[in-house]
């Protein structure tokens, strides 16, 4: 669970400053296990999800890897059964009031779960969406280096807090209760709090400005509904405070409104009033929508409401600050003539440099963890971040790695680490680096579980876990438990595939034209010039922070045809699912509608078929406002989402809500003939099953989607659509080995079609399958941005003159 950051205190710098980081031997730990129960997690009968009577002993204080292809079960029986129970155990030891505050945890469906230890999950979910939070609040690294401004900087001013942008400065006084020689007596003193905000845009970095029009209609009253942000019917609790707050004749038009009343109506500041004999606040619009909607983070919101913000709020750099969100007085204390602003907009790999020209005995600790934690930046792959980076910036891998940097610098021992996919958005070179820090993690006492198809991390398990044999229905079992040289002669899908090479092509295809690129300048692009062959497969690669995504997603232009097809999040709520984004459901619920006789709307959980008490949710979702929020499954209809009524109409022997529960791969079949025969339908999951997607629940919430499961959907979604160039990130995340050759085959069909295919990825295998490389280095951050090399696959293979181009070589050799 992601915790807010912002509110680190003192407490946290001062625990940050004695503790270090251990330097752990990255040795392969002993092939031996010990028989002692004690020394093993114990899964027995776990029947979670697909997991079909699942039983399995882990080792502690080893390294497993679980393989297995998408939707196998790997993530039910890690996830879903392990380290749920673990967190749900945890749970229970807190007390009872603090529990009523957590959302409830049902155990999971399991005959027997022991040997657990407190399980830690290092997943792909974007770091919070506080616009707070940075790449050195997410870790403790901006916390050592308050301390350290705090002891070094000249002038002195003040503890730690002096330079946080979380904490503003205050001053006040107020009555305090002593005792004195026996006698209780009440005195007023001064205090004073010395933060590092910055006063104008309070440590945001940025200042918004608001257009009034987006925030209500003058020629009407409040009776008539002038108020036009979301949320504000006056119908609601909105309503009946602006109404009945006594600042307006709420008949009265905006426009007729004197200055007072307008300022009253925009900016006054939360004012008790009474309404109706009931204790309410009164705020005015502006400061309303600054604390509800501009406090957090844009893309995090409802559609609506970021619509509403989009269209209302121009956000410009603080200009009191310059976006460092840092006080006057913060940024005056200085080191070697740098404040701690100058060090946290660094380059991490030029910081760890200026940290290590660093020499004071007096926090000599302090340095040591530092440079460890920077270090762990590097040696990641994270060296081209800087510290001030907004922490929602961050791709899902990127947060992953950041995670564990934190985790690294812990003093805890023997507890699990469960990774997903840590290797995500990874070059081969950075691989190694990886695998190190696992080990060194695995090295320190824990227990780590590993979630990965790649090759390379299988290799350093002490103990693999091989899941399937197919995915859904078609998986759920454990096929092979051992080591890496057992699963390579068994006889499963992963041991066939582990050695899989794709041979670099005898001839290319010829382009049929080229985009033009001049002058990119995208972040740490150094003024590009490239010809994007069109018409061919192109393969933009390089390492992590190399400048990729900068050019292909930066400086490519939209429109004209250019889909860009990524991992990000789809826009929509928990209601929106693979059969409402891909408008399967739209020609179901017409066959649904037609051959019984009714209305298609009785089909949609979102209309009028949808079950009363949840409103089609399926679970009754409590908000339980800074804390996670709750969902409960609907016990009218269990889940279904549907009115019972509903359900009493079939198609082809199924009702709706049974249709939704299909994967695609099963309703591919059921839509293809007979009575359920659909050919919009069945032409939607053919595309679904054609990008790897043939496990998915057709009813399954978007939310509960990986990034590469999102973008294969996608991918599938505009594969009905007409020439056109598709840029995509790393289609190959989350892919097992055994469906890499099924995507290579999509994408071959797609430029056979007329269409040109750009793809940014790390893949050797699709690196050898393309027509065309474009390769960014040579190395991250600064130290790269520039085009190192442009030809075919054999050109590069036989120039080996990069990174890419060695791993590469080595690959196919």
């Amino acid at each position: 669970m992601e915790h807010g950051d912002a509110a680190r205190t003192d407490a946290t710098d001062a625990r940050t400053m004695g503790s270090t980081m251990s330097k752990a031997k990255r040795t392969q730990a002993p092939a031996q296990h010990a028989a002692d129960s004690h020394d093993l997690i114990r899964v027995h009968g776990a029947r979670v999800n697909n997991l079909k009577d699942v039983s399995v002993e882990i080792p502690k204080r080893r390294l497993t890897v679980f393989t297995g292809v998408s939707g196998s079960g790997k993530s039910s029986l890690v996830f879903g059964t392990i380290a749920a129970e673990s967190q749900r155990l945890i749970n229970e030891t807190y007390s009872a009031f603090v529990q009523g505050f957590m959302p409830t945890q049902a155990r999971p469906d399991v005959d027997v779960l022991d040997g657990l230890t407190t399980a830690i999950i290092v997943d792909q979910q974007r770091l919070g969406a506080d616009p707070r939070s940075t790449v050195g609040t997410a870790t403790d690294a901006s916390a050592m280096l308050r301390i350290l401004f705090s002891r070094l900087g000249k002038p002195h001013i003040g503890s730690p807090q002096a330079f946080s942008f979380n904490v503003a400065s205050i001053s006040g006084a107020g009555a305090v209760t002593i005792e004195r020689g026996g006698t209780t007596v009440k005195e007023r003193r001064s205090f004073s709090i010395t933060g590092g905000m910055c006063p104008r845009c309070e440590g945001r970095g940025s200042v918004s400005d608001i257009d009034l029009t987006a925030l209500y209609d003058d020629t009407k009253s409040l009776n008539q509904g002038a108020i036009t942000i979301p949320g504000y019917s006056m119908e609601g609790w909105q309503g009946r405070i602006y109404r009945g707050s006594g600042f307006f004749d709420p008949d009265k038009p905006i426009r007729r409104y004197t200055k007072k009343e307008l300022a009253t109506l925009l900016h006054q500041e939360p004012t008790k009033i009474k309404v109706d004999g009931i204790n309410l606040t009164y705020a005015g619009l502006i400061p309303s929508i600054q604390k509800s909607f501009l406090s957090k983070d844009v893309e995090a919101m409802q559609p609506h409401i970021r619509a509403f913000v989009e269209r209302a709020v121009t956000f410009t750099t603080c200009p009191d600050c310059d976006g460092t969100r840092l006080s006057a007085e913060a940024r005056s204390s200085k080191i070697k003539g740098v404040n701690i602003a100058d060090v946290s907009a660094m380059q991490i790999s030029d910081l760890a440099e200026w940290v290590k020209g660093l020499s004071e005995p007096s926090v000599g600790p302090l340095l040591d963890a530092l440079r460890e934690t920077l270090d762990s930046f590097v040696e990641i792959g994270l060296g081209y971040l800087s510290l001030n980076r907004p922490s929602g910036t961050l791709s899902g891998g990127e947060a992953q790695r950041v995670k564990m940097i934190r985790h690294l610098g812990s003093s805890l021992t023997d507890v699990t680490y469960v990774f997903d996919e840590p290797t995500t958005g990874l070059h081969p070179h950075d691989i190694q680096r990886m695998n190190e820090l696992l080990l060194r993690l695995r090295d320190k006492g824990n227990t780590v579980l590993v979630v990965e198809h790649k090759p390379e991390v299988i290799a350093i398990a002490d103990r693999v876990v091989d899941i399937g044999p197919g995915a859904g229905a078609g998986g759920g079992t454990i096929c092979f438990e051992g080591t890496i040289e057992g699963l390579r002669a068994s006889d499963t899908v992963t041991g066939h595939h582990l050695d899989d090479r794709a041979a670099v092509k005898d001839s290319v295809r010829e382009p049929t034209g080229a985009l033009q690129i001049r002058g990119a300048t995208a972040n740490n692009l150094r003024e590009v010039d490239v010809d994007i062959p069109l018409g061919v497969l192109v393969v933009v690669t390089g390492v992590a922070g190399s400048g990729k995504s900068s050019l292909v997603h930066g400086s490519i232009p939209g429109g004209n045809g250019v889909v860009s097809i990524d991992q990000g999040a789809i826009k929509g709520s928990r209601r929106s699912n693979p059969a409402t984004y891909t408008g399967l459901l739209e020609p179901i619920r017409k066959a649904f509608a037609k051959v019984n006789g009714v209305k298609p709307a009785l089909f949609s959980a979102n209309s009028e078929g949808a079950c009363p008490t949840c409103n089609g949710a399926g679970v009754i979702y409590t908000d339980l406002a800074m804390m996670a929020g709750v969902a409960t499954t609907c016990e009218e209809c269990e889940g279904k989402r549907f009115q019972s009524a509903v359900l009493d109409y079939h198609l082809g022997g199924r009702d709706i809500s049974e249709v939704l529960a299909m994967s695609v791969a099963e309703a591919e079949a059921f839509f293809a003939d007979g009575e359920a025969r659909i050919p919009a339908a069945h032409a939607i999951l053919t595309r679904l099953v054609d990008v790897g997607l043939g496990y998915l629940t057709i009813g399954q919430p978007l939310t509960t989607l990986s990034g590469g499961e999102r973008q294969r959907l996608k991918l599938a979604t505009h594969m009905g659509e007409k020439g056109g160039t598709y840029v995509l990130d790393e289609p190959t995340a989350g892919l097992h080995l055994a469906d890499v050759e099924q995507l290579l085959g999509l994408l071959d069909r797609l430029v056979d079609s007329g269409k040109s295919v750009i793809v940014v990825e790390h893949h050797q295998a699709v690196m050898a399958h393309a027509d065309w490389i474009i390769d960014l280095g040579p190395g991250a951050g600064h130290d790269g941005g520039q085009i190192v090399f442009e030809g075919t696959p054999a050109d590069l293979v036989a120039a080996r003159s990069t990174l890419t181009g060695q791993h590469l070589a080595d690959y196919v050799a």
